[in-house]
């Protein structure tokens, strides 16, 4: 019960927030009242926390919110099983998709050559795409993991940076970095590096290669141009996975350039094995405010292009 309810109910809490039944709790035993519907969600919720429990893992606040966003979303998968699905585990620490979304993403690349996965920041575009890469690895399916990024300021000029060109570039790719070293021995990764089994570069290295037996992501790929999206992707070789990741609604590119992965969807929606993953908001797993950021973004947005729409329709007048 401490497990399921939390150390001074701090979970039970969440639960009767999420719920419109009440609940009650005597010992052991738990009551539901309220309408039939509304009982009968109580009850698969209490069930998937339990499986959660039986399969090892420790629940949170966020972990119960998950459980509960993935009943309701209408779907087919049960919570238990989405958030019980191991990609990786690295010092007592299991790597696995939080939300039906993620789970989705995740099968995605199993299933196909190139994966497209759009989402805004925190919703684990890259971090589930290294972790598949290590594993693909560690598993024979690959020789060998490239992580490329372009290298495009962010209201900073490259070239004032001070340093070497490895220097300059180093922010660029250090989540990249990060991510690897959450996922293998530190002091593997300077000797795979070396050995050229991971190779991290920026997207300008890609160019005339092909690379065979590889797992290959592109990461921020909002910031590629329609030509660098075109020349990254035709680097694909034989028995190579591709994932490209990014957030459309991030474009750092200079004045009115066009965004690669804002237009790739139209130029390869209808070919076969390559599929294109949404996240949203609801799959954020930072901080809880990550996701209402988000979402008040949008929601601001969207007010500015109404606006912009009905100021250009006005009809002007003349004095």
């Amino acid at each position: 019960m401490v497990a399921l309810l939390g150390s001074r109910d701090e979970l039970l809490r969440v639960i009767e927030r999420q719920l419109d039944s009440d609940v009650h709790v005597r010992g052991n035993e738990i009551t539901i009242t309220g309408a039939p519907a509304d009982n009968a969600n109580a009850v698969r919720l209490f069930e998937e926390l339990l499986a959660l429990i039986k399969s090892g893992q420790n629940l949170t606040p966020d972990s119960v919110t998950r459980v509960f966003g993935i009943l309701t979303a209408d779907s087919a998968e049960r919570p238990a099983e989405v958030l019980s699905l191991n990609i990786l585990s690295r010092r007592g620490k299991n790597i696995r998709p939080k939300t039906l979304n993620q789970k989705r993403y995740v099968d995605a690349i199993d299933k196909h050559t190139v994966v497209f996965g759009i989402g805004p920041a925190g919703t684990g575009k890259t971090y589930l795409a290294v972790a598949k890469a290590v594993q693909a690895l560690l598993a024979k399916e690959v020789t060998r993991i490239i992580l490329t990024r372009p290298a495009v300021e962010a209201g900073e000029r490259l070239g004032f940076l001070p340093g070497t060109l490895f220097d300059k570039i180093d922010p660029y790719l250090r989540p990249l970095f990060d991510a690897l070293h959450d996922m293998l021995d530190p002091d593997s990764l300077p000797r795979l590096m070396q050995a050229g089994t991971i190779e991290i570069a920026p997207l300008a290295y890609m160019r005339g290669r092909t690379l065979n037996d590889a797992f290959i992501i592109l990461d921020e790929a909002q910031n590629t141009t329609p030509e660098q999206m075109k020349m990254f992707l035709t680097r694909l070789g034989f028995g190579s996975k591709v994932v490209v990741t990014g957030d459309v609604t991030q474009v750092d590119l200079p004045g009115n350039t066009r965004s690669g992965l804002k237009v790739v969807r139209d130029i390869l929606g209808e070919v076969e094995d390559v599929h294109f993953a949404n996240l949203t908001s609801t799959d954020v797993v930072r901080h809880r405010l990550v996701g209402e950021i988000v979402d008040a973004y949008e929601r601001f947005d969207a007010r500015s292009e109404r606006t912009s729409r009905t100021s250009n329709s006005a009809p002007s007048s003349r004095r």
